[in-house]
């Protein structure tokens, strides 16, 4: 009997129809005789719709999230309606969603009077996405005769009071998965955990950050010891490139964990960049596949590095990102303004993409979201006043309308030539780099370039992802 982990993204059951084949998906497996865990997101659209009825909130538009909580339920009671038929089990399901959307409107109606919205009530809010979709999918399970049930994460993962992104408390976590979880499987019952979501110790809702589903399912798969962990989504795998930006990619059958890591981290949306992190030392193979095409095998991703035909796996992106620049002939050989310049953009609540440095340190860049750009440079600046009065520091430049590009692969890793293949290639098709980071794994090579000049790169560096490597490159 194997322990198989399936998380289920918002497309996947964002329909009746999607739902049917998560019941097909999930039932299949259960009755070949394997321990079945499923995860899942919120509905698609639903936690779109969740922020924007905080947002109308604040602007005391109640007419406006009344009508967004109306959008929710009709989406979920049609979903009901559909997979399960008239009885006690589709009027409980019913019940049970209505009692969430009733949340819902409190929430909301408190957030109108107070006119602010804090972090807190934010993850309330959006974890009622999570909390109802697993209810409607358990119900599904059940209406096919499957013995499932309903859990919520909020009394699984416990976190720490950092709304919005949050980190889980591992010792706890694992100790009520234990307590709570494995039994559950032991009685053969299938349990529908809510994704994204968790709770601090006295039970107040949290959320891992946006995506953070893959994130909590890999928790789940952890600690469970499950042998398969499989992430089904709207893809047929992990690709070589966004197929929006070259009708090309391709699916890869196999990547490593350290490669899907630093792809997920410079832009695949496939897999959650902290999705490999709670599994690592346990070695799960992780699969994603397609909920809509179930036949097609995905992509496995293991600990192992895998000769490939091609050096360069993966050529991926980031958009909506600045960098910034510290520059000054005074910097030379000053210690700590590097670290304090980092420093300071934590304070703002910025994470640092890639950072690139010129060997005579008379300047240094780092790109951050756009969102956040502004905030670092007077962080920045605040924490360099003194340089900047004396010269010794320029100041802080920000450069927008920029992306980053990292190509991925192993192979890179020993084979000559690669990154000047990559920049030859760029400086053939006239594409200005205005900065290059390569992180001491040499699995991937990241640089920053003009928006403008993103699909060609694009385009142009997946050439070299394609081609067949029989002599290095």
């Amino acid at each position: 009997m194997k322990t198989i982990t399936m998380k289920f993204g918002g497309t996947s059951v964002g329909s009746p129809e999607a739902i049917q084949n998560v019941v097909g998906i999930v039932q299949a497996a259960y009755e070949q005789g394997n321990r079945v865990v499923v995860v899942v997101s919120a509905m698609s659209g639903v936690t779109d719709y969740l922020l924007e009825s905080v947002r109308l909130a604040e602007k005391s538009d109640k007419w406006g999230y009344l009508s967004l909580s109306q959008k929710i339920r009709d989406q979920h009671d049609e979903a009901i309606n559909r997979l399960i038929s008239p009885g006690v089990l589709r009027d409980q399901t019913h019940h049970r969603i209505q009692k969430l959307l009733e949340k819902h409107v409190e929430l909301c109606d408190a957030i109108n009077i107070l006119g602010d919205a804090t972090p807190r009530v934010i993850d309330s809010v959006v974890s009622l996405g999570e909390r109802m979709s697993s209810k409607l999918v358990a119900a599904a399970l059940k209406a096919h005769g499957l013995d499932a049930e309903a859990l919520d994460a909020g009394k699984l993962l416990i976190t720490d009071d950092a709304f919005q992104n949050a980190m889980p408390n591992w010792q706890e976590t694992e100790k009520r998965i234990q307590e709570q979880l494995l039994p559950r499987l032991e009685e053969g019952i299938i349990p529908v955990i809510t994704g994204f979501i968790g709770a601090t110790p006295d039970g107040t809702y949290t959320t891992l950050g946006r995506g953070g589903s893959d994130y909590s399912a890999a928790i789940f798969a952890a600690y469970v010891d499950s042998d398969e962990f499989i992430i089904w989504t709207d893809v047929d795998g992990v690709m070589t490139t966004d197929p929006r930006l070259d009708k090309r990619a391709r699916v890869l059958p196999h990547i490593s964990y350290q490669e899907v890591g630093e792809m997920a981290f410079y832009g695949a949306k496939v897999v959650h960049p902290k999705t490999v992190q709670p599994i690592l030392n346990k070695g799960i193979p992780i699969w994603v596949r397609n909920t809509f095409n179930p036949n097609s095998p995905g992509t496995l991703i293991t600990d192992e590095i895998r000769e490939s035909a091609t050096v360069i796996k993966a050529v991926t992106h980031v958009r909506n990102i600045s960098m910034l620049t510290v520059s000054g002939a005074g910097m030379l050989g000053v210690p700590g303004i590097a670290g304090r310049t980092f420093l300071a953009t934590a304070k703002a609540g910025a994470s640092i993409l890639m950072i690139s440095q010129a060997s005579s340190e008379q300047s240094f860049c780092f790109t951050v979201p756009d969102e956040k750009a502004q905030a670092v440079k007077t962080a920045v600046e605040d924490e360099l006043r003194a340089e900047i009065n004396h010269k010794n520091v320029d100041g802080v430049h920000i450069l927008q309308d920029v992306v980053i590009v990292t190509v991925v692969g192993a192979g890179m890793r020993g084979t000559p030539g690669v990154a000047g293949r990559v920049f030859t290639t760029l400086g053939n098709h006239n594409i200005n780099v205005l900065a290059i980071a390569q992180g001491a794994s040499e699995c991937s090579i990241s640089f920053v370039i003009d928006e403008k000049d993103l699909k060609n790169a694009v385009i142009q560096l997946h050439d070299l992802a394609l081609e067949t490597v029989t002599n290095g490159i």
